[in-house]
């Protein structure tokens, strides 16, 4: 059994422990407030973006555009985005699963990294990283978006890739957030989402080439910029689960600590009372 000395500074280490917990679930808290309301305003404009790109093509006919076809290339270009820190329970990892999971070959595979921590972990598996951008996750905005989107756009007109995918983490509520694998370019249309008047075919002026050229960049930007702001607010809801977790987990450790402390004073105590009688009678 564990002297008294020992759980008493066991016990000391884990209150210890438990405040800076604590401070990570506030500080946590307070982060999630702001990145959920910025979710939850850039969401409109991430769904009606995807819906009008979807419903444009739908009547698009048979447009042969660079766009819409796989490249020649064998590679594919993920852009993964993770977190800086860690302590956020399954969050990182989730991610990175998607991506190992995928069924896709290592050698066919370029990560364009957003987050140290998939960054690391895909490096460490053998994964190519193509670029790293982990400083974008910090405080994303729109034109750190459009930056990643100009650089993967160009090796895929360049055919160095012939599929792009986005790995992030979808930011349902604050203790709902699923990871999600979405392909982006070719872009492919669901047959299940096809609608009846799918048949009346989209003009476009002065092309269809020129206004695709424009209007797919900014699609695939906006999708970008979208799971950056999801990411962020799932990561840091996802932290604050975990340092909730983690005080919770300390709070029981110590009341269990404090009742073995106080039997093992008791046991002490005990012990010298019965020693004092023992010799108060042998002196008897």
């Amino acid at each position: 059994m564990a002297s008294m000395r020992d759980i008493k500074r066991r016990r000391s280490s884990i209150q210890s422990t438990q405040q800076i917990t604590k401070a990570m679930k506030l500080v946590s808290t307070v982060k999630l407030q702001k990145a959920k309301n910025r979710a939850e305003e850039t969401n409109p404009y991430f769904n009606y973006m995807y819906q009008t790109v979807v419903s444009m093509l739908q009547r698009s006919g048979t447009i042969r555009h660079p766009y819409l076809k796989a490249g020649e290339s064998q590679k594919k270009a993920i852009v993964v985005i993770t977190s800086n820190r860690g302590l956020a329970g399954g969050y990182n990892s989730n991610v990175v699963k998607l991506v190992t999971d995928s069924g896709f070959s290592k050698e066919d595979v370029r990560i364009y990294a957003i987050g140290n921590k998939g960054k690391e972990t895909l490096e460490r598996r053998g994964y190519e990283i193509a670029a790293d951008y982990s400083g974008v996750i910090e405080a994303p905005v729109y034109e750190d978006a459009a930056a990643v989107c100009g650089k993967v756009l160009q090796a895929f007109q360049d055919g160095e890739i012939g599929e792009i995918y986005l790995a992030y983490t979808h930011f349902k509520n604050t203790v709902s957030h699923e990871p999600t694998l979405m392909k982006l370019l070719p872009v492919e249309i669901d047959e299940k989402e096809v609608k009846e008047d799918s048949n009346i075919l989209m003009t476009y002026e002065p092309n269809d080439e020129e206004a695709l050229d424009m209007i797919i960049p900014k699609y695939i930007t906006s999708l970008f910029y979208g799971a950056l702001v999801e990411a962020v607010a799932s990561e840091n809801g996802a932290r604050m689960q975990a340092m909730d977790a983690a005080t919770s987990n300390a709070e029981d450790m110590i009341s269990d600590l404090s009742l073995k402390y106080n039997r093992a004073r008791q046991g002490s105590i005990t012990q010298e009372l019965t020693e004092i009688i023992a010799g108060a009678s042998a002196i008897s």
